[in-house]
């Protein structure tokens, strides 16, 4: 059973260590902005995350005692990343690129980042909404 889990150990550390070179290549390489973002989001997050799991299946089996540390970090890495790239996408999108530029949306309306239409939501006004 244990050189079970070390074959998994050494496996899910080869992959992360693939991924996050891959991820760190892409993002030095790479020759648009936008392309430099998807790369560390992607491959460097999971190669991340692959070590972190292997770090906690090490304490798991070895050391008989669940990681809660390692754990957190997956998920808050794996649940902040996309966020992160999707608001920095959006700021090259609006920094660096024009309306007119845009591809047609194919539904009819605007892309919602520019539509001038689109306003922010009061929070006052929701109470205020009747449920029925």
């Amino acid at each position: 059973m244990d050189q079970i889990v070390e074959y998994i150990l050494a496996a899910l550390l080869v992959i992360g260590g693939i991924f996050a070179i891959v991820g760190s290549f892409g993002l030095l390489k790479l020759p648009t902005m936008m392309q430099r973002l998807h790369a560390p989001t992607k491959a460097t997050t999971l190669g991340v995350g692959s070590a972190l799991i292997a770090s906690m299946l090490y304490f798991w089996f070895y050391e008989n005692k669940v990681s809660w540390h390692e754990l957190m970090i997956t998920l808050f890495l794996f649940l902040t990343a996309p966020i992160t790239a999707n608001f920095i996408a959006k700021a090259q999108l609006h920094r660096a690129t024009d309306k007119s530029d845009l591809p047609p949306t194919g539904v009819g309306t605007e892309w919602a980042t520019f539509d001038p239409e689109v306003s922010s939501v009061n929070p006052d006004l929701l109470h205020d909404r009747d449920p029925g």
